[in-house]
């Protein structure tokens, strides 16, 4: 690995399979690089972004403003550490504005991610609405770097504590 290793960019949304953060996780630890968990808030839009890829954004509707929309809800957050923190992967979290494709790929842009990984929708979505509204499928047209799609329901995959056996979206 080099000496600095570009992050790896995860979208992150409630309710998310934990094995989509083992799986980024898992990817992180092989390369040696940070995990970056972004959160995208669509009902916001973008006023500034840093180097670092964090932002300055605002609601949408010029009357309404929630300070939680300021911060990484707790609950989000406090599930972030308790699967990440044991895998001793390096880890942060942004919270990003507008079209969750855009924003991702916006990030990883930014921050010269290796890859972004997010997960599928979970069964019972139709196929109209997978076309219309899959992050991964927009990704994967909007921006050239590889995309990790972890299938929803990806049990048994390895996480970064077995990385003798490929996780589920891992490259071989």
């Amino acid at each position: 690995m080099g000496e600095n290793p570009r992050p790896v960019v995860l979208g992150v949304v409630r309710g998310q399979p934990d094995e989509v953060l083992r799986t980024a996780s898992g990817l992180a630890a092989r390369l040696g690089a940070e995990l970056i968990c972004a959160t995208v808030n669509p009902a916001r839009f973008l006023v500034a972004e840093s180097a670092d890829g964090h932002v300055t954004s605002a609601s949408i509707d010029p009357d309404f403003h929630d300070a939680h929309d300021d911060e990484l809800d707790p609950e989000v957050a406090g599930h972030l550490a308790a699967v990440l923190d044991p895998v001793g992967v390096r880890w942060s979290t942004r919270l990003l504005a507008g079209d969750p494709a855009d924003a991702l790929a916006r990030l990883a842009r930014t921050v010269d991610a290796e890859l972004i990984v997010v997960g599928t929708h979970g069964p019972g979505r139709g196929i109209h609405e997978l076309f219309n509204r899959s992050v991964a499928i927009h990704l994967a047209h909007r921006q050239t770097r590889p995309v990790v799609v972890v299938p929803a329901g990806a049990a048994g995959a390895a996480g970064p504590a077995d990385p003798e056996r490929p996780s589920a979206g891992t490259p071989a």
